[in-house]
């Protein structure tokens, strides 16, 4: 899996930076399908669709001050057009809005004046229907939205995981007649699971996954449920969750082959449930592995996989955590309060792996549900399609390599 020419890249103020860091003067970019050096002068100018729901205001707050992308435009529902964002939105993060974003006018969800990038967060059967009108409009759509995750020509990307899956993009409809595409991440619950999965499936292979979510209120929006339904209380249903989960999972361990993802060949099933925890889903997980090292899998072997998978290590990607995957030793974690806001909330903590007695390992994992699970990886999909070239034209070509 390739991304980016390993060649001295110059870089004028720090790319690799925690998520809040300081916007650069400018950054000298290599892409590997042209081979062209590039330099950013300024940021991508982009949108966000659905900007005033939860997932919406959490691209806001990531993107204060990243170094690449810039917000340009804000559109929601009827109700919120041609509002100031600041009456518009009803604020539930605990840093200030931007005062920039809040003097911003909220413009109707239609493709007409938007920026050619656009992160979207609205429910699925909205964005069936709006989705594709943005990506005929040659806009590069990153979903965040269930709609079309597991369309045939839709790439699902987590880019630890499987950045290469990027390429389907090429045989979408809208990419060959006007440039745009959608690409999207996965359900919120998939995306910590996956990752702690991903290095145990490259080096010994994985036939069963069983897991257990604890989910946080926050994965259900604002309002979100009733605090008489959560309080003292857990729910054990949330509508489509356990399918998505399901199905997601094996296509982001599948292999690309020709213009089609095939699933990873293993049986999974989960059971996820809501627990009275603001951010960050807890998973408890069995798996039983393959046999791709000749021999049993010990507790070294896996923890050794863990902390040496880092596939994009060296890539600059400003939102890709140095450590994707954070061991924690002690026995009562890792714990939502505790670690969800680890690698500044795209990092996955894994802890109490210990050997199981119906399939082979048991551990918890956890993730910070709006951030890794969310709008988070909406942005690092963007800088990965970025640093692949897939949304220019907005870097301008200064010399060849």
């Amino acid at each position: 899996m390739a991304f980016l020419y390993q060649l001295p890249v110059r870089t004028y103020a720090p790319m690799r930076q925690p998520a809040f860091c300081a916007a650069r003067a400018f950054t000298a970019i290599i892409l590997l399908y042209t081979g062209v050096f590039r330099t950013m002068k300024s940021k991508y100018p982009i949108g966000i669709l659905g900007a005033t729901g939860m997932v919406g205001q959490r691209f806001i707050q990531l993107l204060e001050n990243h170094p690449w992308f810039e917000v340009a435009w804000l559109a929601a529902s009827d109700r919120s057009s041609g509002k100031k964002f600041g009456e518009a939105a009803n604020w539930r993060l605990g840093t200030p809005v931007p005062e920039r974003v809040a003097r911003m006018t909220v413009s109707a969800a239609e493709p007409k004046d938007a920026p050619k990038i656009i992160f979207a967060s609205v429910d699925a059967p909205i964005a069936r229907e709006m989705e594709p009108k943005f990506a005929a409009a040659g806009c590069a759509v990153i979903s965040n939205s269930s709609a079309f995750r597991m369309a045939a020509n839709v790439p699902l990307v987590l880019p630890e995981v499987n950045a290469d899956h990027v390429q389907m993009i090429e045989n979408q409809p809208w990419r060959k007649e006007s440039g745009g595409f959608i690409v999207t991440n996965s359900n919120c619950s998939a995306m910590g699971l996956v990752l702690a999965l991903k290095p145990m499936e490259e080096r010994f292979g994985i036939e069963e996954i069983f897991v257990t979510t604890m989910q946080a209120v926050s994965g259900a929006g604002y309002p979100g449920v009733a605090s008489m339904d959560i309080f003292d209380n857990v729910v054990p249903y949330i509508a489509s969750e356990e399918e998505k989960m399901e199905t997601e999972t094996l296509k982001l361990l599948g292999r690309l082959e020709g213009n089609t993802v095939t699933p990873l060949a293993a049986k999974m099933s989960a059971h996820c449930n809501r627990v009275p925890v603001v951010d960050g889903h807890t998973e408890c997980v069995s798996i039983k592995l393959g046999n791709k090292l000749g021999r049993s899998v010990r507790r070294e072997d896996i923890l050794a996989a863990w902390a040496e998978f880092r596939p994009l290590a060296g890539l600059d990607l400003p939102f890709a955590p140095e450590q994707p995957i954070e061991w924690a030793e002690q026995n009562d974690r890792p714990q939502p309060r505790l670690d969800r806001n680890r690698g500044n909330g795209m990092a996955v903590t894994v802890g109490r792996l210990r050997s199981c007695g119906v399939l082979d390992w048991k551990f918890t994992l956890l993730s910070h549900n709006t951030i890794r699970g969310a709008a988070g990886a909406a942005i690092l999909n963007a800088e990965l399609l970025a640093s692949l070239g897939k949304l220019e034209p907005a870097a301008v070509a200064i010399s060849q390599v």
